[in-house]
């Protein structure tokens, strides 16, 4: 997705979240990717390490992948949020972690 570095970029990001009713907190730990998501619990906790465009990479991540309530977000972020869902990358034929059909034993 084409987003501009900016913190207002970052700023249009964490409101999608705080509509969406998740908790974005951002401090240290040994995350491998920079953050961790606790679904259940709704909070999402990233690496303030990070600089702004590592903030704003991981947060784009993060919202390819979590199920928002798109309802609860206003029509700013709603459209956000589509063009970061329609520029999520397609995964390539064979390589989706699909289960196997079981063949039936005659």
């Amino acid at each position: 997705m084409n987003i501009k570095i900016t913190p207002n970029s970052l700023t249009k990001l964490e409101k999608i979240f705080e509509e969406a009713k998740y908790v974005l907190r951002f401090e240290k730990g040994s995350f491998l990717s920079g953050y961790c998501i606790l679904e259940h619990k709704k909070v999402v906790v990233i690496n303030k390490f990070l600089n702004l465009e590592g903030r704003i990479n991981t947060l784009i991540d993060i919202l390819t992948t979590l199920p928002l309530e798109e309802e609860a977000l206003t029509a700013e972020s709603h459209k956000l949020y589509k063009q970061i869902q329609a520029s999520k990358p397609v995964p390539e034929a064979g390589t989706e972690d699909a289960p196997e059909e079981e063949e039936a034993a005659e």
